[in-house]
């Protein structure tokens, strides 16, 4: 246990961040094997109905042999909610230097897949480690005094694109996009759906692709966006992805999106930026808060995208 008055330890940071960043390899949320039973249950296609199956097996096999429930465990990273009032022994230096540790431990504790290269000389440190790697994105939350780390593992390769719409596309341009976006990945396994589609629009372009991965792999399945005609737009990309046919991994099926996320940032008045991310079969994820006198929480929703977080004016 540590005190308020010295604040959370290097070494508490340390442990929790390992301990999110294991059960993000092993352990499927509830919320992903409860949509992908639905999945299977409503399947109709014999070959889909099959794959689906094995894939919930292979979720109780992974966590009955502590071991990744995906051979490749994708680009592990962290999203850090911070409350006002937490204090950190060390500041996030140190914080920061706990989770890049742990990430190290990890890989060859639990032997994840060593992915993270030199983009040119593709050098491989072997631990997951590397410049920019891993992505630590923090938000915070005033009054509280506590930490919130959230892993997630996320594969860095297909699904994310971005376009550049106008205001005149509306919502047409939107589903065209998404449909583009299936086709390219989708149709050919790349992308490994069934997926959730996180889609982030507006802001910048780069507020854009952030906002689309953290729509896809930080709200739980069947969560709806607060505004109405945000929350309307969701449901009809959700129809409309699986529509298209496309199925798991690609081999036709009645499931291409468990579900679609749709995070939206005030944007200049000329444009309409658009990124989509999905977040594939391997849907891993896993959530811990550290409160101030040392207790940790485990849970299931991340809690990211909160009143605070997407507020419209000064308070």
């Amino acid at each position: 246990m540590v005190s308020a008055s010295t604040g959370i330890s290097q070494e508490l940071l340390y442990q929790v961040g390992y301990e999110v960043n294991k059960r993000a390899a092993i352990v499927v949320p509830q919320d992903g094997l409860t949509a992908f039973g639905n999945a299977w249950e409503r399947e109709s296609k014999p070959l889909a109905h099959f794959i689906l199956g094995k894939i919930l097996e292979n979720a109780k096999l992974a966590v009955a042999d502590a071991r990744p429930m995906c051979g490749d465990t994708g680009l592990p990273r962290y999203y850090v909610k911070v409350g006002n009032e937490a204090r950190i022994d060390g500041g996030f230096v140190a914080l920061e230097r706990s989770l890049r540790r742990a990430v190290a431990d990890v890989t060859q504790d639990i032997q994840l897949r060593a992915n993270r290269v030199h983009p040119l000389t593709r050098k491989n440190p072997g631990n997951n480690l590397g410049v920019f790697a891993p992505n630590i994105d923090y938000s915070f939350e005033p009054d509280g005094d506590w930490i919130d780390i959230i892993a997630v593992h996320k594969g860095g390769l297909f699904g994310t694109d971005y376009r550049m719409l106008f205001p005149a596309d509306g919502t047409d341009g939107i589903k065209r996009f998404l449909l583009d976006n299936m086709a390219e990945f989708a149709r050919r396994g790349l992308s490994c759906p069934p997926v959730v589609v996180g889609v982030g629009l507006g802001g910048t372009k780069d507020q854009a692709v952030s906002l689309s991965k953290e729509a896809a792999c930080l709200r739980l399945i069947g969560n709806r966006h607060p505004d109405p005609d945000v929350a309307v737009l969701e449901e009809e990309l959700r129809e409309l992805a699986n529509k298209t046919g496309f199925g798991v991994m690609g081999v036709g099926g009645d499931t291409t999106a468990l579900d679609v996320h749709i995070e939206i940032a005030y944007t200049h008045t000329g444009g309409m930026p658009i990124a989509i991310s999905q977040f594939c079969t391997a849907y891993r994820r896993a959530v811990a808060r550290i409160h101030a006198d040392g207790e940790v929480e485990f849970r299931e929703d991340p809690l990211w995208f909160t009143d605070y977080y997407r507020r419209e004016g000064i308070d």
